[in-house]
């Protein structure tokens, strides 16, 4: 009865993360687009605020330049991966996995009795 219990949090705690972190966005802000993602260009569709580049090409130019990629100077810390987006900062870091979190996954995970009741867990730091 007692890991029942248990999946059933781990279960709410990854939904809960997942909603976090990803924002829907309005059927007009949606396009095909391209980004970079660690030192890779991604394209895909999906809101216009995660795509910087129109298409590929004009990504493969901004990483060959590195000029237009900011992650090239390494903005996410601890083993934090970053991607690029339009809005300012013009990038995200992605910390799940590396026992950190926060916008640059410089703050490390607490462990679950370390948070006070009623304050949130970091969705980054749920280990399954």
């Amino acid at each position: 009865m007692h890991w029942r219990i248990l999946l059933s949090a781990l279960i709410i705690c990854t939904i809960a993360g997942l909603a976090h972190y990803t924002q829907a966005c309005e059927l007009d802000q949606t396009q095909h687009g391209c980004r970079i993602d660690n030192g890779q260009c991604t394209c895909a569709f999906g809101c216009k605020s995660e795509f910087r580049y129109a298409t590929r090409k004009e990504c493969q130019d901004a990483l060959k330049g590195r000029s237009g990629d900011i992650c090239s100077r390494a903005p996410c810390l601890n083993g934090g991966s970053c991607t690029q987006v339009t809005a300012m900062p013009q990038y995200k870091c992605r910390c799940e996995g590396t026992g950190y979190w926060g916008n640059r996954c410089q703050r490390m995970c607490p462990k679950p009795e370390q948070v006070a009741a009623g304050s949130k867990f970091p969705h980054e730091c749920v280990v399954i």
